[in-house]
């Protein structure tokens, strides 16, 4: 595959990974995100009270937040009775869609210069 194909290629991958560039590149998500990985109770998934208190954030601004970290396939929510719990989503493609596309920005621009 020549350069210019390598090129469309890369361009084709950002714009699959947009979503989840713009979910990433709000500082409030990164905070959720880490606080959501510092926590004990990640691994179970946690409630939007959990987050709100381990973020220091209002519910509102968590719950608004969440549903876009959701939307980009970044994080998955599982109900039990009433009780959401939000949690890293392994089965979607969205991380993996991301790595990939900046592992090939990385090779392809680099080796450009």
């Amino acid at each position: 595959m020549d350069y210019l194909q390598e090129k469309e290629m890369l361009s084709e991958e950002f714009c699959v990974s947009k979503k989840a560039l713009c979910a990433l590149g709000s500082k409030t998500r990164q905070h959720i995100i880490l606080s959501m990985i510092r926590s004990e109770l990640c691994c179970d998934g946690m409630r939007v009270d959990d987050i709100e208190e381990a973020a220091n954030l209002s519910r509102a601004a968590v719950s608004h937040h969440l549903q876009i970290l959701r939307a980009a396939g970044i994080l998955a929510v599982r109900q039990e009775g009433k009780k959401n719990y939000y949690y890293f989503n392994n089965d979607a493609e969205t991380l993996e869609q991301l790595i990939r596309m900046l592992s090939h920005a990385k090779a392809l621009l680099t080796h450009a210069a």
